[in-house]
């Protein structure tokens, strides 16, 4: 590979293709819709899963279990990991774990469960506590701070307003 070569092929400023313009554009006469058919028609536009007719390929598979969409997505941090992460008398945020990846990627709640020993007084905050973890955190003199988790949005529902009785 050459220095020119990198970046051949990628345009900036891509022109539009410009169909309808006659024979010599290499896209006219039926301007890339081919001859007759549901394609041909204007305001025509196939659903991201159309496959021709076929059964698309999202219907063929067989479908298991039960995905609930809006279940929470816990994170799930054990006493014993605190203890090897932090020193004595540290604050335990979300923030801080994080940054020592204990807490990886994208949840919605932190739980901290209670396997291990926890000989470290921290300053734990939390959404959750398992009841092993909270009697662990106690014993050792250390904090636990629950904060609340997110609210749910509550559509479609208006507000009642009190009808006079007559």
């Amino acid at each position: 590979m050459n220095l020119t070569d990198v970046n051949r092929g990628i345009h900036k400023h891509k022109k539009r293709k410009r169909v309808g313009r006659g024979p010599g554009s290499g896209h006219g006469k039926t301007s890339g819709r081919g001859h007759k058919g549901q394609g041909a028609l204007a305001g025509w536009s196939a659903s991201p899963i159309f496959e021709g007719g076929a059964s698309p390929l999202i219907r063929r598979i067989p479908k298991r279990g039960f995905n609930n969409a809006w279940g929470k997505v816990v994170a799930a941090v054990n006493v014993g990991d605190l203890e090897a992460a932090y020193l004595s008398g540290e604050e335990v945020t979300l923030e801080s774990l994080r940054a020592k990846n204990l807490a990886k990627g994208r949840y919605d709640e932190l739980k901290i469960l209670g396997d291990g020993e926890l000989t470290k007084k921290l300053k734990i905050t939390a959404h959750r506590f398992s009841q092993s973890a909270l009697a662990k955190i106690e014993k050792c003199g250390g904090q636990a701070i629950v904060i609340p988790g997110k609210r749910p949005v509550v559509k479609g529902v208006a507000k009642r307003v009190a009808k006079p009785v007559k």
